[in-house]
């Protein structure tokens, strides 16, 4: 097969913790041939969608960090293949977050003529944090307006701890746990994250959350999912000092069993990630609430083997493999 990864420069990744590479070298592994595009490489030549793409397949049988040296090589030639897009088998979408619309509007028009992971369509509507709106029942009591006046209110008539979170960061960015025991600096955060200097059609959007007491001491737990079903887990616990449980904000990790509440959560999201053509996502878990859905380019597969000695990255290319077998009638 012929599969290309739309993603960030390969050469600012660390390799042996980021779940790109680790599929990237399955299908190396396997022998397919692998390409490697940025953003910035898609365009229109004579109506059709074509890319300026590198072939980063090396020889198959290394360790993952002489695979990565070898990779990096081939960056450095100057030869660019140039490609029309339908000539790739797959297409894994992994840029990190935020959502290159240019990059989606190029690719929509043939959306259903390449395997897509996750599907333009899809990673349109799930890369918000509204995402998990369509499942009001599972997750935390959720406010989101531009309206400092109604977000302190929200807060005070809440009464407890809240987390503000601006809708378009990653990582934990920006996230924070307020209460009203400071109204000073409550005041001024809410004013700062909704740009209320602003006109009001002008000001951001933000959202205001309840905050999960068990956050505080176990933490949250990243859940894998691969057409629709649980391919692997992990328990994400914040740093001393922190609340935060993502692992760029400095959480440690934990090997995590699947409860049956939070079985039966990831089934109450299936049918509707499958039907946006979301196929591998990472979904974000305190207690038995959802918290976040991460469609663009989930990441865990690392940490995930390390704690359970697996290769989750087999599934993942065994399930392509069989979705392109399908649509070219094998």
């Amino acid at each position: 097969m012929r599969i290309a990864f739309l993603m960030d420069n390969l050469a600012q990744i660390e390799p042996v913790w980021e779940t790109t590479s680790h599929i990237m070298y399955e299908c190396n592994q396997r022998g397919h041939t692998v390409y490697f595009l940025e953003p910035h490489d898609v365009y229109i030549r004579d109506n059709t969608v074509v890319a300026r793409m590198r072939n980063v397949t090396v020889a198959p049988g290394q360790t993952m960090k002489g695979y990565w040296r070898a990779l990096i090589k081939t960056l450095k030639k100057e030869e660019l293949v140039f490609e029309a897009i339908t000539e790739m088998d797959a297409l894994f979408l992994r840029k990190n977050p935020p959502l290159n619309y240019q990059v989606m509007e190029f690719l929509a028009p043939i959306e259903d003529q390449v395997f897509m992971i996750n599907s333009i369509s899809g990673q349109i509507r799930g890369n918000s944090k509204l995402y998990p709106l369509h499942f009001p029942e599972i997750i935390p009591r959720t406010h989101v307006s531009r309206d400092p006046k109604r977000l302190q209110r929200i807060i005070e008539k809440f009464g407890g701890a809240m987390v503000i979170k601006p809708l378009q960061r990653f990582g934990g960015e920006g996230i924070l746990k307020v209460t009203t025991r400071d109204r000073e600096n409550l005041n001024s955060l809410i004013h700062f994250y909704t740009r209320a200097s602003r006109p009001y059609p002008e000001r951001e959007a933000v959202m205001v959350q309840e905050f999960l007491d068990i956050a505080g001491t176990e933490g949250d737990v990243r859940i894998l999912m691969l057409n629709g079903d649980v391919l692997g887990a992990m328990r994400r616990v914040p740093k001393t000092g922190d609340f935060r449980a993502n692992v760029h904000a400095g959480a440690s990790v934990l090997r995590h069993e699947i409860t049956e509440a939070q079985r039966l959560l990831c089934e109450r999201i299936r049918g509707r990630l499958l039907q946006d053509g979301l196929y591998f996502v990472g979904i974000d878990v305190i207690g038995d609430k959802l918290i976040e859905v991460n469609c663009v380019s989930p990441g865990g597969i690392p940490r995930i083997n390390k704690l359970n000695r697996v290769k989750l990255e087999e599934r993942v290319v065994d399930f392509i493999e069989a979705e392109v077998g399908k649509r070219n009638g094998r």
